[in-house]
């Protein structure tokens, strides 16, 4: 007689949230492929339905078919759709990461998840609603902004101006680059009125959770902020206004970029493209007409992202400072690393290095089979492949013209690019492995 059955083992969080992308991004493939969706006879071409959903799923804003031009009311409605979930998706569990893991870490982690007095549940509905309203609250308030703009200074009607604002502040603030005009804000690129709202809603997406939640709470005391916020608002600042101040030397004299706007205007577009480099993807100026040395400054940008639990992509600016401490420290032979005077941790050593090491893998993999299959050069094609990942969006102009292969690889990494991050640092934080024996050591030589 058989006995009575075990009860399942619970999936591991990090499957739980590939798989529910995955079935976000099925369901948004779906609908995109309708006849309601595409303005034209049938529905559009099951590549192009997937490129897209991908694309606005993870936030990323690469295209291969017009978003004005290709897709109707309702099918810019599932983008604008797919963009909100997935921007608040991963700000969402990026933020829960460590209430998702403290179960499996043992009783002080689940206390100092929980804190003092109330549980974890009761701190991660706390996390939800703070998401929420957070969001949608700068989304509000940058639509609001937009929204007199679009409509006494570019002559729209109150319906369209509404429209435009709310889609194009969701996109923003959500780091996804899509835009309702054929050279996404390239036609607003002598408007700061447009573009410095938009800049502000990257940026404050890209700063992440829990640095906004941080600053609301403590902003009068910076000396008690937590290290990962000091770091993010130590990194931004200098990113944005080292990008700003290359693109600007790179592209004053450039006639296709920055040359043929005003002293004003070039000041204003050079600190745009710094911003919607980390990792929004829209584009004011013609990015196939930049220097290929500006496509490489701008690559290392896009490689680097924003902060931890925000909209933007990246392999984030803690991650990239932690990497730079522990090169200084060997350098120095210091036996810890230190930032700021605090300690890190080995295992945090080992994370940063694993995170920055697959996303180099994949870029590079990539970048290989598209050489292989394309005519682009290049430079074009790490550029493309670069956005892919770090789900920034900005492009050469080339990706309409990719093969379907191709553009299959790009939707590949752009999944793992959005979703790779969160359920990596889910598995390493809940994967122990306990070690029963010493192994031998021994030093081969390096360098």
């Amino acid at each position: 007689m058989p006995g009575p059955r075990s009860p399942s083992k619970p999936l591991p969080p990090a499957r739980v949230i590939a798989a529910a992308m995955a079935a976000l991004l099925l369901t948004g493939t779906g609908l995109l492929m309708l006849p309601v969706s595409s303005p034209g006879p049938g529905s559009p071409r099951r590549v192009g339905a997937l490129f897209t959903a991908v694309s606005a799923l993870c936030v990323t804003g690469l295209t291969v078919v017009d978003t004005a031009r290709d897709w109707t009311v309702f099918g810019r409605v599932v983008i604008l759709a797919l963009i909100q979930i997935g921007g608040l998706g991963v700000m969402t569990l990026a933020t829960l990461l460590g209430l998702l893991t403290a179960r499996r870490l043992g009783l002080t982690a689940l206390v100092r998840a929980s804190g003092e007095s109330r549980t974890a549940l009761e701190e991660a509905r706390s996390a939800v609603r703070g998401i929420l309203l957070l969001s949608l609250g700068t989304e509000a308030l940058i639509a609001a902004t937009l929204f007199p703009r679009f409509l006494l200074g570019h002559h729209m009607d109150a319906g369209a101006a509404a429209w435009y604002s709310v889609f194009h502040s969701i996109s923003a603030f959500n780091n996804a680059g899509f835009a309702l005009r054929s050279d996404n804000l390239m036609s607003f690129a002598s408007d700061p009125w447009v573009l410095l709202p938009l800049a502000v809603a990257n940026i404050v997406g890209g700063l992440g959770f829990p640095v906004l939640v941080e600053l609301g709470r403590r902003y009068r005391v910076p000396h008690s902020w937590s290290l990962g916020t000091k770091l993010v608002l130590t990194a931004t600042p200098l990113l944005l206004a080292a990008g700003a101040a290359y693109t600007a030397v790179m592209e004053w004299d450039n006639p296709g970029t920055l040359g043929a706007l005003s002293p004003r205007d070039r000041l204003v577009n050079a600190f745009f493209h710094s911003a919607v480099s980390r990792t929004a993807g829209f584009n004011a100026l013609d990015i196939g007409q930049m220097r290929p040395e500006t496509w490489l400054f701008t690559d290392v940008l896009m490689l680097i992202g924003g902060g931890p639990a925000g909209t933007a992509g990246g392999v984030k600016v803690t991650t990239v400072l932690v990497l730079l401490a522990i090169v200084r420290s060997e350098l120095r032979g210091d036996p810890f690393v230190l930032i700021r005077g605090r300690r890190l941790s080995r295992a945090l050593h080992r994370q940063a290095i694993t995170v920055l090491t697959l996303m180099l893998l994949s870029i590079g993999t990539v970048t290989l089979l598209m050489v292989d299959l394309e005519s682009h050069s290049l430079d074009r094609i790490l550029f493309e492949a670069v956005s892919a990942a770090s789900t920034t969006g900005l492009s050469t102009g080339i990706t309409a013209d990719l093969s379907d292969p191709s553009k299959l690889l790009l939707c590949l990494v752009m999944f793992a690019g959005r979703v790779g991050p969160v359920t990596l640092g889910t598995a390493l934080a809940v994967r122990r492995r306990p070690l029963l024996y010493e192994p031998p050591k021994e030093r081969p030589l390096i360098g």
